[in-house]
């Protein structure tokens, strides 16, 4: 008998082939039949009309932390009310694990360092989180069973580094004996499971204390060795971002990644390659690291958002802002001292150039500041102004841009929203883009789902690309569309039996409305341990979402059940190899 029966569901099967009409029969976690409409004649202990509906294998995000939040939240939301039923975590270098356990203050540190890197709540990680574990493989198993979404985790070159080099892991450089120590540490943690290897050298990641994150302080050297560590492994990655993955790479970036993919004998992927018309040099230069590792025996993968994932900023709290070159300075300052400073017309003309310089890079996206738009305000003087833009207001006042949005932020002591509007949404970029997303190099995700949770809600990717190649520019078609988010990311990974529609294989699937499927707009909740804020946005024409053959989502509310699994390599991921 079967546990379930989809009948007459348009099926897209993740490989790209043609839409066509089926029914689909689960049994015990899998896809035990699919056969012309109306041909399966087995009985079923519950049976839906899917007539009209789409029916394709659950969507695989790349890129995503959600290593503390699915100690609260089992069911990864937003990102399984869209459609995704497989999450890759442990990214950018940053894991909870391993925790030492002769250093206590070391989960403290941790803590710490992940609120400030990646935007999480400091009292959501305390009082969300049982911080019971030491070792990689107790913080798989602490996951293990309670999860609604099937997760797989790189471990993080920071954690490495702490475990073994306590505070000197920041600014030092670990001896032969540390070294070993730290390649036999990772190789435990490939042992219980972890997908590979991940690391950050970016200029924009420091600690809770302001200091460069530890693995920033890696030489090539060490990158290197843990890197040949990963190639030990079955079914194993690397992860890694540079300072040149928000702009360009420079030649010692891409030797970098070159001989990490090389000598690991996996593929790299790095995030986020941001495709503007307005810089054509970028996409032919960041693309150049992935020609130049398959010359050396390597494989570099770029993934690149196919939306324009909305980010608010703020004068009061820190945000993408403070990272522009001599902003931290002010925007780091006490309220009063730094509204005095923001007031200063030649402090305000000094933050203006630098952040128009080259050094700014990608930031230099954030500084049209007449094309923001202003969200929440908390003053009197600012009632009505929400929703309005910068530029129409300064004309009223006769002020410049940044001028007038200083004053309002001033205004309501700096706790206003503000919301800039993309300056790439033109068609020459959405053509670029189109271009990009079928480079052999390329793929979809870069979510940070998980992260940064009251700036940004980059989960619902997946139906809002779905529904703009159905209904709005319509760049790719629908079988395209489904296989970028599904097989593709899948063999990457190397996951087994997962990414497809197929007989045998692991019933994750997503039953949507090709009329309706899209993603609603992201709204301020408070549901976090602690009522802490972040984004959510709600998941419009997704009828139902299987993991593991049990239903875990249907019309956007969860059901309770957690079928999900933590993916171990080898086990549940096959080598991706690059020779």
């Amino acid at each position: 008998m079967l546990d379930h029966l989809i009948k007459s569901a348009t099926v897209v099967d993740g490989t790209g082939a043609p839409a066509f009409v089926a029914d689909v029969g689960i049994r015990d976690g899998r896809i035990a039949v699919v056969a012309e409409a109306g041909a399966v004649t087995e009985e079923a202990r519950a049976v839906e009309d899917a007539s009209g509906l789409v029916l394709a294998p659950g969507f695989v995000d790349p890129h995503t932390h959600y290593d503390a939040q699915l100690f609260w939240d089992p069911y990864a939301t937003p990102s399984l009310n869209h459609g995704v039923t497989t999450v890759a975590g442990g990214n950018c270098g940053f894991t909870l694990a391993p925790l030492n356990p002769a250093r206590p203050e070391d989960a403290d540190y941790t803590r710490r360092m992940m609120s400030k890197v990646e935007g999480m709540s400091l009292v959501a990680l305390e009082e969300g989180a049982p911080w019971t574990w030491n070792s990689f493989g107790e913080y798989l198993d602490a996951l293990d069973g309670r999860i609604a979404v099937n997760a797989g985790f790189m471990v993080g070159h920071c954690a490495l580094r702490r475990y073994v080099m306590g505070a000197e892991a920041v600014g030092g450089q670990p001896s032969p004996e540390q070294m070993r120590a730290m390649l036999d540490l990772f190789h435990e943690a490939m042992d219980a499971g972890a997908w590979g290897f991940s690391t950050t050298q970016s200029s924009t990641h420091s600690d809770g204390d302001g200091k460069p994150v530890a693995s920033r302080h890696a030489l090539p050297a060490e990158l290197i060795a843990l890197s040949q560590a990963v190639g030990e492994h079955e079914g194993t990655q690397i992860e890694a971002i540079v300072a040149g993955c928000l702009d360009q790479f420079s030649d010692a970036e891409i030797d970098l990644f070159v001989e990490m993919s090389a000598a690991a004998g996996r593929p790299l992927n790095w995030n986020v390659l941001t495709v503007d018309a307005a810089v054509p040099e970028r996409v032919p230069r960041q693309l150049g690291a992935s020609e130049r590792a398959r010359k050396a025996g390597g494989r570099i993968i770029a993934l690149t958002m196919p939306i324009l994932t909305p980010m608010n900023m703020s004068l009061g709290t820190f945000c993408a802002l403070n990272l522009i070159p001599g902003w931290g300075e002010v925007l780091g300052l006490p309220v009063d001292e730094r509204i005095g400073r923001l007031r200063d017309p030649d402090v305000r003309a000094e933050m203006l150039r630098r952040a128009d310089s080259k050094e700014a890079g990608v930031f230099r996206r954030l500084t049209d500041f007449g094309r923001y738009v202003i969200g929440d305000t908390y003053s009197g003087p600012n009632e009505g102004l929400t929703g309005r833009v910068v530029r129409d207001i300064a004309a009223e006042r006769g002020q410049e841009p940044f001028e007038c949005l200083v004053e309002i932020c001033a205004e309501d002591r700096l706790r206003t929203v503000l919301w800039p509007m993309p300056t790439d949404n033109d068609p020459d970029s959405w053509a670029l883009r189109a271009e990009t997303w079928s480079h052999e190099d390329v793929m979809l995700g870069g979510s940070d789902a998980g992260a940064h949770l009251d700036r940004m809600c980059g989960a619902p990717y997946t139906t809002r690309f779905i529904g703009d190649c159905l209904r709005g520019r319509r760049l790719m078609g629908l079988e395209a569309a489904v296989k970028m988010l599904t097989d593709d990311p899948a063999q990457l990974f190397g996951l087994r039996e997962r990414g497809r529609v197929r007989e045998g294989w692991h019933a994750d699937l997503v039953l949507f409305d090709p009329e309706t499927i899209d993603a609603g707009k992201a709204t301020l909740v408070h549901d976090l341990p602690g009522d802490s804020p972040r984004l959510d946005s709600k998941a419009i024409g997704i009828t139902a979402v299987w993991v593991n053959g049990v239903e875990a989502m249907r019309h956007d509310v969860v059901t309770g059940a957690v079928p999900g699994k933590v993916l171990r390599s080898g086990q549940d991921t096959r080598t991706v190899s690059t020779r």
